[in-house]
């Protein structure tokens, strides 16, 4: 029973979804003929027109949106509390949070930075975070409204909102609207987008105000929607930059083909309106962006991320790319981690392996986004794909999917930018079905679109009562390496400044890092180190002579401080 539950541990979710609609299919299917007379008896009729006279109010509609998420999150923290850094990118990005809450751009690199080396930043020649700085800020400004994490909060409820507003101009209010309720339930408050430090959330909302902006454009030209769909293109090249370009190429290619076709505006509106104000953003985010990295990496036009690369990486990013030469690794975890990666850059280059991490890439797209529920509306794709209106979403998505076909990593959040593309789909495809009648059951289709909201709800619903009731059938919840988290607050209890050295046993997780330190390190409560061996530790224990030195093996279980 112990491997049989492990095996399905990964998937346990998504198989009570399917079983939940199985179980709502069953009750669609059994309903009398006329499911519109009885549905006069019942408060459905009643809710859809409460809910299209709200949805006609399309700003209280995105406020309401982006408030429920950051009140029902909340209100959720005694449940399911406040998550815990866990993975390396999270570390990486809460230290560019830190070195921004506290006014600067990059921090100097330490005289001991050998000791503190890790993964996903730079020690050298500054010392900073190797991702570009949007979730870094995102994270600063949580920082400074009093814990990081409440930035993440915010900007999620700032995507769900941007997500309504652009789905509003796309849809029909009431569609727009429940397409917003659907973000809400699948990502606005239990996914890793919401309860992790990776702020993933800022790429989608980036995204969202460009596709927002682009059919308002067409509409109208207005200097407003310019400047939007500008900061937009801005905060993706600074929060996930490639797949912000593979994302803006087909915008960019309907943008042109409409200025340049028959029913294209007028010259001097088209320009004023729309080409200066958008080329105005975007020159003022390049000049900010390369300002940025020539304070972190002293070349406007070499991003952190290629100097963390070239400093401790062999394999490339890129399929078509040379593995390049083993650099200096002065710690074996470091070295076991990298050639963790070249080995699935080798992989990657066989038939067979480009194959099976192809498929890995897309069934963990499809678990995040998609699971049994929401790929239902998809049956209605292929009507809905031939709809001039849906040519830019479903070219974005292809889009997506063809840069994917190219990194040898991927995961659901890199698709992030294209979230309201998909979006956009999924609730036509909803509509479509909508009007979908069978012979014997009257309008399946209004059948199956009413169930989907109510099975998203009752997934949040049960999900939310087994993490009451301690019944695990998901990650435990608060998410992240709560061990570390317990010790750094034992710690930080204790008189005077701690330094804890790291080791790990033979069979280390590779994901599961300690190493990890504030901006300013000197000044820090508790600074972690990795045990070097008495000899090599020497220097750090010098340098830091004031502190309490302790030694912890992050492998243990459980793991203990020892003086």
């Amino acid at each position: 029973m112990p491997n049989l539950y492990a095996g399905i541990a990964p998937h346990l979710l998504a198989l009570i979804e399917f079983i939940l609609m199985v179980a709502a299919g069953a009750l669609i299917l059994r309903r009398s003929p006329n499911p519109l007379k009885r549905n006069q008896t019942t408060g459905f009729l009643k809710l859809e027109r409460a809910f299209a006279r709200l949805a006609t109010r399309k700003r209280l509609c995105v406020l309401l949106v982006g408030f429920s998420v950051i009140s029902i999150r909340t209100a959720l923290i005694p449940i399911i509390g406040i998550p815990q850094p866990r993975y390396d990118d999270e570390f990486s990005y809460l230290l560019a949070g830190d070195t921004f809450a506290h006014g600067r751009l990059t921090n100097p690199t330490h005289p001991m930075w050998i000791h503190f080396e890790s993964f996903h930043i730079i020690e050298r020649p500054t010392y900073m975070s190797m991702y570009p700085p949007a979730q870094g800020v995102v994270l600063a400004a949580g920082q400074v409204l009093g814990h990081p994490w409440t930035g993440q909060i915010l900007i999620t409820a700032l995507m769900c909102s941007a997500l309504c507003w652009m789905l509003q101009a796309w849809l029909p209010p009431s569609w727009a609207l429940l397409g917003a309720v659907l973000v809400v339930l699948r990502l606005g408050l239990l996914s890793y987008w919401m309860n992790t430090y990776w702020s993933t959330s800022v790429a989608a909302f980036a995204g969202a105000l460009v596709l927002g902006a682009w059919p308002r454009l067409r509409r109208r030209i207005r200097i407003r929607d310019s400047l939007l769909m500008g900061l937009g293109f801005v905060i993706l090249a600074n929060s996930r930059p490639y797949e912000g370009f593979v994302f803006g190429i087909p915008i960019a290619l309907a943008m042109l083909w409409w200025l340049a076709g028959r029913q294209r505006p007028s010259l001097p509106i088209s320009f004023y309106r729309l080409i200066l104000p958008l080329l105005a953003v975007l020159i003022c985010g390049a000049v900010a962006t390369s300002y940025y990295y020539y304070r972190v990496t002293g070349d406007p036009f070499r991003m952190a991320y290629q100097v963390n690369r070239e400093t401790y990486a062999m394999a490339p990013y890129f399929i078509w790319q040379k593995p390049r030469p083993e650099p200096v690794y002065r710690h074996a975890v470091m070295r076991d981690f990298y050639y963790r990666e070249l080995a699935d850059f080798e992989k990657s280059h066989t038939f067979r392996g480009y194959l099976s991490r192809a498929l890995a890439k897309a069934y963990s797209w499809w678990q995040f986004f998609l699971e049994p529920l929401l790929t239902v509306p998809l049956i209605a794709l292929p009507w809905v794909a031939r709809r001039k209106k849906m040519m830019l979403p479903v070219a974005i998505c292809a889009a997506m999917i063809a840069g994917f076909s190219l990194e040898i990593w991927m995961l659901p959040h890199y698709f992030a930018p294209a979230t309201g593309a998909l979006y956009i789909l999924l609730v036509q495809c909803m509509r479509q079905l909508w009007h979908w009648r069978t012979s014997n059951n009257g309008m399946l289709g209004l059948s199956i679109v009413r169930a989907l909201p109510v099975l998203a709800f009752t997934m949040i619903l049960l999900r939310v009562t087994a993490a009451a009731t301690h019944v695990q059938i998901e990650p435990v919840w608060p998410r992240g390496n709560r061990t570390r988290a317990e010790i750094e607050s034992e710690l930080r209890q204790m008189p005077g400044q701690q330094m804890v050295l790291v080791r790990y046993g033979p069979s280390h997780d590779l994901d599961l890092e300690w190493v990890w330190n504030d901006a300013d390190i000197d000044r820090s409560k508790v600074v972690w180190a990795r045990d070097m061996g008495d000899t090599a530790n020497q220097e750090l224990l010098n340098y830091f002579k004031d502190r309490r030195v302790w030694r912890i093996n992050g492998d243990d279980l459980p793991a203990r401080l020892e003086p």
